[in-house]
């Protein structure tokens, strides 16, 4: 039987997050068929024909609203979802208007930057960075890729605000990993089969590599480690991809 699997997000190969994407489809093996819906089309508003939900990078997206809804369509009816950089950002906004009661939470980048921000701009920007990630034991997401720290890719500007991380696990979701500059890395909702969100984007050996490196000093540690193998280094960072299938899950 064959697995299907949305990749939400508005494809565009000239992005490196998307070059990423689809470098990685195919660990998810043979019997998974992946498929991407854009936000201003038909299918993303009829997602019961998928068994799991990837909502990537990209945003703004080009319709914010079935990005938000999709998240929430996957939340409600216990569809394992991943959401990557753009993806945990609108789980984020989505969790607290419609789980935790707030209705007025908004993103910065789409929104404006106002109080009313749960997203808001990193004080680093991780367009492109890599950063050392670490699992926190005894988590799901260690047990996915155990608890020794890998190096991440990241394309993401925006992240949870600060205090809004600690908020979120006061209301039901599990910090699962950190990751300098970044802060709350990883977030797990324990409730579901499988709801994960992470900054960093699951990558292959042949995703892109990181262009420069900034910011902080975190940045050559993640070069430090680039002596393991590449390709157990590749494995770790995409096992929540293959995890988001029912079957694995």
């Amino acid at each position: 039987m064959t697995v299907r699997i949305a990749i939400v997000g508005d494809e565009d190969n000239a992005l490196p997050s998307h070059r990423g994407v689809n470098a990685v489809r195919g660990m998810f093996g043979g019997d998974v068929h992946t498929e991407w819906l854009p936000t201003d089309g038909p299918q993303v508003a009829a997602l019961s024909g998928f068994d799991g939900i990837w909502l990537v990078p990209g945003s703004p997206y080009a319709n914010d609203d079935a990005a938000y809804a999709a998240v929430r369509w996957a939340r409600e009816r216990d569809v394992p979802f991943l959401g990557t950089c753009g993806g945990l950002q609108y789980a984020v906004v989505e969790y607290f208007r419609n789980v935790l009661g707030v209705t007025d939470a908004s993103h910065a980048e789409s929104d404006g930057a106002d109080q009313s921000n749960v997203v808001s701009a990193l004080a680093c920007s991780l367009m492109g960075e890599e950063r050392v990630v670490s699992p926190i034991p005894g988590t799901r997401f260690s047990a996915l890729v155990g608890d020794e720290p890998f190096v991440g890719m990241h394309y993401c500007g925006y992240g949870p605000a600060p205090g809004i991380a600690e908020r979120l696990a006061a209301g039901g979701m599990v910090i699962e990993a950190t990751a300098e500059d970044a802060g709350a890395e990883v977030l797990e909702l324990p409730a579901n089969r499988f709801f994960m969100l992470s900054l960093f984007q699951p990558r292959s050996a042949r995703s892109p590599a990181s262009r420069s490196t900034r910011c902080s000093s975190s940045s050559s540690r993640a070069r430090a480690s680039r002596p393991r193998e590449q390709a157990a280094r590749a494995d770790r960072a995409s096992a929540p991809i293959r995890a988001v299938t029912p079957s694995r899950a």
